[in-house]
């Protein structure tokens, strides 16, 4: 058998940073492992790269290793490690885009309002780098998503800060109640494989096919759409709220993943808000090209083409429109960016918990907190944080000392639910239907709408779903905690899933098994029911539920979902070990350019590691690997007892500083590790990193303090980031020396 090989994505950020001083210790202390490691680049830069080799020169090709990933997570011997990439918006395209331009890329510029068939070609080619396209290629598996136990126990030794929620506090969660996604939703079970149709028809009677789509037997097909109209009016009448209530309107969308559907509904955010500039200069504001679909930035951007009188109106019409609306939620009060600002600024699975975090406040453009209305359109989801923050209005803020936890089994196998929705996401050019007919020729589903309004189709296989309710009951198993299906029975999409879930139980043993159906609002008052009193619980959920739960309870429980345990058993038998969130990744990677200190803690690559090491084993690994990796494990829970985190300041400890740590623990345990050969390696290691423990962190605090200078954002010069990141001599030595 051929040695197992682990794979570490190369991605963005922060988490890539890292990457140059965390590997090779992974590789010097599992050489004896008799495993193989490989790193696959699939950050933003690569895949523009790639995406576009066949325009560029050869010296600057490269392969496309996410279609590569693609393959492999469809094998038995899949063994990846994947650490949180951006989801890349419109506006980090570009800024990619340019940046690769600067360093001799010939790459075309992004065309938005493409007006040739090449420069359709182009922005299809782009497309295919937008949005979160990394996750639903990968995720061939479903979601088990938990906090380690080392990791619970630090957080209720050293607590993050939670902010009291003050008496007599306004803020709640606002939605739609009428004509809404939740409201249309269709759902159907195909009886066969066969391959339906989209048909949009107008009311003469004229068709177009918008789109063939396979499927299998038992595959649940489900569409909907959301009315524009109503939408506006929701906006309209959600300002006028939080200006009654005198405080602060903040929008939560996920422009990122839903990065089709829901830069529109943030664009028409826009178009109420800021109403009177497109009343007084909607001509100029086309001219010009401003798209509000990509915030208010788009505008600044493009300012500069009208005539300095022009530019002035309009920015005094935007600073009077302020003065009469509520004030906005603000992602940065110093620099005046409002949370309309980007459409990718203020994603709903990290600023919601941030408000909670902030005592249900939010910050307002005088660098103030305040109460904020917490406006949440589709009410297919947003009901659940509505009865979160109703909790924490009437019992006070959550102590995660004394709270419970909260895990996950979430459906994301095989593009499962709306995040693969993309290309099945239609806008209709006139009023009329859209229609899905079978190949027999029978109109299975229909939705009537108005032309703009946004419609939108996604799946779930059969298979997925059997295997999700498996990872369920094996999980409730194994922990002994109760498992909640968070199904609504009133929406037809999660009516078809419940379906699936009462005829599979019965396959199991379910006596020791403690099980509930219930809607995502009964269901989270349940949950923090018992999450309250210290009690655990496991949330079995579909897909936009795993996203936004396993942000929302770990950042409430440890302070941050970067530290969450993500496993993803593939369909095919593999492993996909997902390392936590990148939300805070750019404000780290800010400071480190500014100063040279990261404070990115890479505890969630250390957790993913142990289990990818376990996974190699039965994967045909040595009997050592084992070991290595339960040494791991002890080290990962010495480093949190002893704190040995990345701090925010320059000259405290940081990223590089905390992989010294883990290498000196590590060394440490394997030197007690009961493997013969193994301790007689690491023995002389642990004492030589303890005795230089001084000389290290010197060596790493000496390039603190100054610009870190590496040539980039999205596309960097690696060998001054490895200059940066590998700072100590002494370290260094140690380390390659295990490498050789």
């Amino acid at each position: 058998m051929s040695k197992p090989t682990i794979v570490w994505t190369k991605i963005d950020e922060a988490p890539y940073l890292a990457t140059f001083s965390l590997l090779p210790i992974m590789e010097a202390f599992t050489k004896d492992g008799d495993i193989n490691w490989e790193l696959r680049d699939i950050s933003l830069a690569g895949r523009i790269i790639a995406e576009f080799s066949d325009m560029l020169p050869e010296h600057l090709r490269q392969p496309d290793e996410l279609a590569y990933l693609g393959e492999l997570v469809n094998k038995p011997e899949a063994n990846v490690i994947k650490l949180p990439n951006i989801s890349a918006s419109v506006v980090q395209l570009k800024n990619a885009v340019k940046e690769l331009q600067s360093q001799g890329y010939p790459l075309p510029d992004y065309p938005e309002e493409p007006k040739t068939a090449e420069e359709e070609k182009i922005k299809l080619k782009y497309s295919k780098c937008i949005g979160s396209n990394v996750n639903p290629v990968l995720r061939q598996g479903n979601s088990d998503r938990r906090l380690a136990r080392p990791v619970k126990d630090y957080a209720k030794a050293h607590p993050h800060r939670m902010r009291d929620v003050k008496e007599g506090c306004k803020s709640f969660v606002n939605h739609m109640n009428e004509k809404d996604f939740y409201q249309h939703e269709q759902s159907y079970i195909s009886p066969k494989n066969q391959t339906v149709s989209f048909v949009f028809e107008d009311y003469e009677g004229n068709k177009k096919v918008l789109k063939e789509l396979p499927l299998e037997k038992n595959e649940i097909l489900s569409t909907t759409f959301l009315n524009r109209k109503a939408l506006r009016d929701f906006y309209e009448k959600a300002i006028e709220a939080a200006k009654e209530k005198d405080i602060l309107f903040s929008l939560h969308l996920k422009a990122t993943m839903m990065k089709v559907s829901d830069p529109v509904m943030f664009g028409d955010a826009i178009r109420v808000y800021y109403k009177e500039l497109f009343d007084k200069f909607g001509k100029e504001l086309k001219e010009i090209g401003f798209n509000p679909n990509n915030g208010l930035s788009d505008l600044y951007a493009k300012l500069d083409r009208l005539p300095e009188d022009k530019q002035k109106a309009i920015l005094e019409t935007i600073e009077e429109i302020y003065k009469k609306q509520p004030r906005l939620y603000m992602v940065d009060s110093d620099k005046g960016i409002t949370n309309l600002h980007k459409p990718n600024d203020v994603i709903i699975d990290a600023s919601i918990p941030a408000v909670i975090k902030n005592g249900l406040q939010g910050w307002g453009p005088q660098g103030e907190t305040e109460d904020c209305e917490i406006v949440v359109p589709d009410r297919t989801y947003a009901r659940m944080y509505k009865e979160i923050v109703a909790d924490l209005v009437k019992h006070g803020q959550f102590d995660p000392t004394k709270v419970g936890t909260v895990q996950n089994v979430g459906l994301m196998a095989k593009k499962a639910e709306e995040y693969g929705s993309h290309d099945k996401t239609f806008f209709p050019p006139k009023d009329g239907f859209i229609k899905v007919i079978d190949e027999d020729g029978n109109v299975i589903m229909s939705h009537e709408l108005e032309a703009g309004d946004i419609y939108r189709a996604y799946q779930v296989k059969d298979d997925a779903a059997k295997d999700w309710i498996k990872l369920a009951v094996n999980r409730a198993k194994e922990s002994g905690y109760p498992i909640v299906f968070w199904l609504d029975s009133n929406r037809a999409h999660d009516a078809n899933l419940i379906k699936k879930v009462l005829e599979e139980l019965p396959k199991y043993d379910l006596s020791d098994v403690e099980y509930y159906i219930m809607a995502p609002e009964q269901a989270m008052k349940y949950t923090l029911k018992r999450f309250r009193a210290g009690e655990n619980t496991i949330s079995v959920t579909g897909n936009i539920l795993r996203d936004y739960l396993t942000d929302l309870f770990p950042i409430i429980e440890v302070g941050t979902s970067a530290r969450t345990l993500s496993i993803v058993p593939l369909l095919a038998g593999g492993g996909l070990f997902e390392t936590g969130a990148g939300g805070s990744a750019p404000k780290h990677v800010e400071q480190f350019l500014k100063e040279g200190h990261l404070r990115w803690d890479s505890l969630g690559e250390f957790l993913a590691t142990v289990e990818s090491l376990k996974l190699a084993r039965k994967q045909g690994g040595s009997k050592k690997v084992e070991t290595i990796a339960n040494a791991l494990s002890r080290a990962v829970s010495k480093y949190l007892e002893n704190d040995k985190t990345p701090k925010r300041k320059v000259g405290e400890l940081d990223n590089r500083g905390s992989h010294y740590y883990l290498a000196r623990y590590w060394a440490e345990e394997l030197a007690n590790c009961g493997d013969v050969e193994l301790e007689e390696k690491f023995r002389p290691v642990a004492k030589e990193l303890r005795e230089n423990e001084e000389k290290i962190l010197a060596e790493i605090r000496a390039v603190e303090g100054k610009p870190a200078d590496i040539k980039g954002y999205y596309h960097p010069d690696e060998t001054l980031v490895e200059k940066y990141m590998r700072p100590s001599a002494t370290f260094n030595k140690i380390i390659d020396a295990l490498r050789a």
